[in-house]
C-alpha cells in the first residue's frame, strides 16, 4: 500500500486516546472489527496531511491574485463537491509570504472550526484557510474514497471536537485519525458507485445554476441596460424602493402558538441562491433567532456580513427563518421573481457589504435591504417577467428538490458500502 511522508503540520504530537466515529473513521485505532481484507490505518500512513493559512489582510498585494483560496463559505456552499474556483483568490505574495500552500489537485479538505465538517476537494490547485485540515493522498487511498468517510462521518466530528465558545477539532486528535482501508480497488469500486450518485448531483445542480444565470440575465436585460422590447416604456417607470413592491419581515411565529418542530434554516447553510441545510429542532431546543415565518414566493437576504451571499428564494412552505434574514415577501405573488432578483442582484449585494459595519460581525439593519434603490416597472412589464421569468426558477428549485433525492439514496447507500455490508456490483 502507497505511503506519504510524515505530516507538514508540526505542532504537538497526535493523541494517544480513542474515540471511535461512527462506521470507518476514529480518532485513535479501536477495537472494531472489519470486514475481511480491510484494515484500520493511521491516516497520515496513507495520506499526508497539510493545514492552512490566510495571508496577512493588512497587504493588499497579497490578495486578489490568480490562486483559489478556500474559505468556509466555499465549503459551506459546495459540501462534498469539487471546486473549480473560490470566492477569493491570493497572488503568489501572499503565498511566499505565509504559512499558506499551495495543494494539487485532489486533495481533499476537511473544515475544522466554526463551521466543522464541511468536506471539499480540490478540482486544480488551491490553498486553504487555517480553517480546514488537508489530505493529500497517495496511491493507496483513492481521494474520492477518503471524501466518502468524510461526508459519512459528519455527526462524529462533535465527539472528536472540543471548545467552549467555538467548537474545534485539533490537531492532535486529526493526527490520530485511523481509516477502515479495504484493498484500492475496492475503494474505486465502493467511489465508483456513489460518485455516479454525485454526477446526477452535479449535473442538477449544474442545471439550476444555469436557470438561475438565465434568470438574472433577463432581469438585467430588462429593468437595468433597458435593451429589451419590453422595456420600452422604462422612461415613464418612476424610481422606487424594493420596499414598493414588498413587505419586509412580515410574521414572526407567535410564542403561544409555535411549531412542534422547526424546520430552520439560517444563514451558514443558505448561500448563493441554494438553500442547501434545513435542520430540525423541536420547539423547546430551537435557537432563539427561529422566529421568521417562511411562505413560498418570499426572498431571504442575510444581513450579517451580505456579501457572503446568504440569499435565496423561498420555494417550500414550513421554513422556519434565522433573524439574521431579511425576509421580503412580495405585495403581489407574480413579482417574487422580479423581487428576488432585484433584491439579489450583484451590485446590491456588494452595496449592502459596503454599508455594512459592527467590527467582528458587520451587518446592516433589514430596513437598507428594504430601501434597495430600483425602478418600478409597471403592471404590464411585471406581468410579462413574470410569465417570462418565473418558470426559469421554479424549474431550479425542481432541480435542487432532485438532488435531495439523490443525496438521501447516497447518503442510506454510504454507511452501509463503508461498513461493508455488501458487495458493488461489478
Amino acid at each position: 500500500m502507497g505511503r506519504r511522508g510524515p505530516t507538514t503540520t508540526g505542532g504537538r504530537p497526535a493523541t494517544t486516546g480513542v474515540i471511535p466515529g461512527r462506521y470507518s473513521l476514529s480518532v485513535g485505532k479501536p477495537d472494531r472489527p472489519l470486514p475481511e481484507g480491510w484494515r484500520w490505518e493511521l491516516l497520515t500512513e496513507v495520506a499526508r496531511l497539510e493545514s492552512g493559512h490566510t495571508p496577512s489582510r493588512r497587504h493588499p498585494e497579497y490578495w486578489d491574485g490568480d490562486i483559489p483560496w478556500i474559505g468556509i463559505s466555499d465549503a459551506t456552499a459546495n459540501h462534498g463537491r469539487t471546486l473549480a474556483d473560490t470566492e477569493q483568490h491570493v497572488a503568489q505574495a501572499g503565498i511566499d509570504n505565509s504559512s499558506a500552500r499551495v495543494l494539487p489537485a485532489g486533495t481533499v479538505c476537511l473544515s475544522r472550526t466554526a463551521s466543522i465538517g464541511y468536506v471539499v476537494t480540490m478540482g486544480r490547485p488551491m490553498a486553504t484557510s487555517q480553517d480546514f485540515v488537508n489530505w493529500v493522498c497517495s496511491p493507496g487511498l483513492d481521494p474520492r474514497f477518503l471524501k466518502y468517510v468524510l461526508l459519512a462521518e459528519r455527526d462524529s466530528f462533535a465527539m472528536f471536537a472540543s471548545g467552549t465558545t467555538h467548537q474545534t477539532i485539533y490537531f492532535p486528535e486529526v493526527k490520530a485519525f485511523h481509516i477502515a482501508l479495504p484493498p484500492i480497488a475496492d475503494q474505486r469500486e465502493i467511489a465508483d458507485a456513489l460518485g455516479a450518485l454525485d454526477d446526477k448531483i452535479e449535473l442538477n445542480l449544474r442545471l439550476s445554476d444555469t436557470l438561475e444565470s438565465t434568470a438574472r440575465t433577463l432581469y438585467r436585460s430588462w429593468f437595468v441596460d433597458f435593451d429589451s422590447p419590453q422595456a420600452s416604456g422604462a422612461d415613464d417607470w418612476p424610481s422606487g424602493a424594493l420596499g414598493d413592491l414588498a413587505d419586509l419581515n412580515p410574521e414572526v411565529w407567535p410564542s403561544r402558538n409555535r411549531p412542534s418542530v422547526h424546520r430552520y434554516i439560517d444563514l451558514s447553510g443558505t448561500k448563493w441562491g441554494r438553500i442547501g441545510a434545513v435542520t430540525d429542532y423541536p420547539a423547546d431546543e430551537a435557537p432563539s433567532r427561529a422566529q421568521r415565518i417562511l411562505r413560498p414566493g418570499d426572498t431571504i437576504v442575510g444581513t450579517v456580513r451580505p456579501g457572503n451571499g446568504s440569499y435565496a428564494l423561498v420555494m417550500r412552505d414550513g421554513l422556519t427563518g434565522s433573524t439574521g434574514f431579511a425576509q421580503m415577501r412580495p405585495k403581489q405573488p407574480r413579482d417574487a421573481a422580479f423581487v428576488y432578483l432585484a433584491a439579489t442582484a450583484r451590485v446590491n449585494i456588494d452595496a449592502l457589504a459596503h454599508l455594512a459595519d459592527g467590527g467582528a460581525y458587520p451587518a446592516v439593519r433589514p430596513a437598507l435591504v428594504a430601501a434597495t434603490p430600483i425602478v418600478v416597472p409597471d403592471d404590464w412589464a411585471l406581468q410579462s417577467f413574470s410569465v417570462a421569468v418565473s418558470p426559469l426558477l421554479e424549474r431550479a428549485a425542481l432541480a435542487i428538490d432532485e438532488t435531495e433525492i439523490l443525496s438521501a439514496m447516497r447518503d442510506a447507500l454510504l454507511p452501509r458500502l463503508l461498513l461493508g455490508e455488501f458487495e458493488v456490483a461489478p
